[in-house]
């Protein structure tokens, strides 16, 4: 019984905002599903690249502030190539790549990490 009060406290406790800071860059991975061949992409904010038919703009990408190498989340927009429809526009979080993913039926992208330089 006591064990489960002390979980309980602990569940209760107040959770502190982890503070973040913005970096310059980031770095993506993409995969195509059907050759099964992967890619990193290392992107400045705002610039837009190309993984096969899709657009990707990286907007901003944000770390632990202190630790560049620490949990990364990025805000994106990806869209086909000669459309205004956006197939994913949000944040992704390295450490949970399938919490907020791309669906999409022939490639994945996922956020690596920020790039402080």
């Amino acid at each position: 019984m006591r064990k489960i009060l002390i979980m309980l406290a602990l569940l209760a406790a107040p959770v502190q905002a982890q503070q973040v800071t913005s970096a310059n860059g980031a770095v993506l991975r993409a995969l195509d599903k059907i050759s099964g061949t992967t890619k990193d992409y290392e992107m400045v904010r705002g610039q837009i690249i190309r993984v096969g038919n899709l657009e990707v703009q990286m907007n901003d990408c944000r770390f632990p502030s202190g630790n560049p190498a620490g949990d990364a989340f990025a805000e994106l927009e990806i869209r086909e190539e000669a459309s205004e429809n956006r197939l994913f526009s949000g944040w992704m979080i390295a450490s949970a790549p399938a919490l907020s993913a791309l669906e999409h039926p022939r490639y994945d992208i996922w956020v690596i990490r920020c790039t402080t330089s």
